[in-house]
């Protein structure tokens, strides 16, 4: 009996073929044939039980057997917005793993001490889903092009939602740091900045905390960007679950 095979399928419900990389994979790398059965994922909470009805070289049709609508794993909206490494593959492995832990949306920031202004969220969104397909998560996290700091304070000024600001200054005019699991509410929608290699300007923290950003910090360790945001992650993940 041949495993079942998951594959992302944007408005699955209303096609009845493969998009082309995807067919491409299922015939050629998984060769798969008429009668096996696949399930497909919309991102969007509902996962599909099909039939391949047609398998050539470039294409890979299908026919729906069942419509399974999914339960959401936490409540709350979890979103983080952090500047990219310099090094993308490190960005790329954030992406990557936090999507497995699970969370809602991933934001790039440009902020003032930035490592890399410009990135192409193409291929950060094909990570995003592969992680998606193999850690067999119903919703595929919004991922959002790189925004400038001060306008992304002003794009979540009127957002209902925790919000929090991690960065390492200790100095005196700045709110007080706790660490963020002894302050994140269990069942609100959250929003947690993580800040380039050289960290958030001491200005960037003044205005987030005016924008109503509360000043938090992850552990005693200075950790890398990634890390420090993929830490995030697990902590908003693990306190809504």
């Amino acid at each position: 009996m041949k495993e079942v095979r998951f594959f992302y399928v944007p408005n699955a419900d209303s096609m009845n073929e493969l998009p082309e990389e995807e067919a491409q994979h299922a015939v050629r790398v998984l060769r798969m044939e008429m009668g096996d059965e696949m399930m497909l994922m919309d991102g969007q909470g509902t996962f599909y039980r099909t039939v391949v009805t047609e398998a050539t070289k470039k294409r890979c049709l299908y026919r729906i057997e069942e419509t399974l609508p999914q339960e959401r794993q936490w409540a709350p909206h979890l979103h983080l917005a952090m500047a990219p490494t310099k090094n993308m593959d490190r960005t790329e492995w954030f992406a990557e793993k936090a999507t497995e832990i699970g969370f809602d949306e991933l934001t790039f920031l440009n902020c003032r001490w930035s490592e890399r202004t410009v990135i192409k969220t193409e291929r950060v969104d094909k990570i995003l889903v592969s992680a998606m397909k193999q850690s067999r998560k119903a919703w595929k996290p919004i991922l959002n092009e790189m925004t400038d700091f001060k306008t992304f304070m002003k794009q979540v000024e009127q957002v209902k939602a925790q919000k929090f600001i991690c960065h390492c200054y200790e100095e005196e005019g700045l709110g007080e740091k706790k660490p963020l699991k002894d302050v994140l509410k269990r069942g609100e929608d959250a929003i947690v900045l993580v800040g380039p290699e050289g960290d958030f300007s001491i200005d960037e923290v003044k205005q987030a905390e005016a924008m109503g950003f509360q000043s938090v910090t992850l552990g005693k360790s200075r950790l890398r960007t990634e890390t420090a945001a993929l830490v995030a992650v697990h902590i908003m993940n693990l306190m809504n679950q």
